[in-house]
């Protein structure tokens, strides 16, 4: 399989199997199989036609301890303005190793929402995400050391999110490297990670 890209809009998370999937390959499957109707490709189950039956889909993978199922449930407490449930399920989902729910956590502790604002906990919680590989934790967590004075871990930051691919880090490790805080050799090997 080819890394999924780092833009959730370019991807989609299939209700069935809660398998995330790249739109292109949902529209080159599609067009091999030559058909109206469009199977998962994982596990071959007919995709749901209405809202209704996607999400009882959710609530049994939900049910059987499925994260990214209860990333989905955690989005709608969120749009809806349940923030507490947003929070139950997103730390349910973060118990369960879920990297991005470690990263919806740190936003509801940055904007004090369903929870108590808690700089601790929002640190805790982007660190978690960044060692799990989530590229936009990577990305803040240099702000927070950038913001405490340190420099240099900022900058570490900032490389290895743009060698996983975040267009933001290469704009912060630009402007480090026009204020002379990142060398031409980093910012050259930071770049052609970012490009690979």
């Amino acid at each position: 399989f080819l890394p999924l890209p780092i833009e959730h809009q370019k991807s989609m998370m299939n209700s069935c199997c809660s398998k995330i999937i790249c739109k292109g390959c949902v529209y080159a499957d599609m067009m091999r199989e030559k058909k109206a109707d469009y199977s998962c490709p994982f596990c071959r189950k007919m995709i749901p036609d209405t809202k209704r039956e996607q999400y009882k889909d959710v609530m049994k993978r939900a049910a059987a301890n499925d994260s990214f199922a209860m990333i989905l449930l955690g989005v709608k407490c969120y749009s809806k303005g349940d923030f507490r449930g947003a929070f139950k399920h997103y730390k349910k989902a973060a118990e369960l190793g879920n990297v991005d729910a470690h990263y919806h956590l740190s936003l509801l502790y940055l904007m004090g929402e369903g929870v108590e604002k808690d700089e601790e906990k929002r640190a805790y919680h982007l660190e978690e995400a960044a060692i799990g590989g989530h590229p936009e934790a990577r990305y803040h967590l240099a702000a927070i050391e950038r913001q405490n004075g340190r420099e240099g871990r900022s900058v570490k930051h900032w490389i290895i999110g743009a060698n996983l691919g975040y267009s933001q880090s290469i704009q912060a490790l630009k402007t480090c490297y026009k204020d002379g805080n990142v060398s031409k050799e980093e910012f050259a090997a930071a770049l052609r990670g970012h490009q690979a």
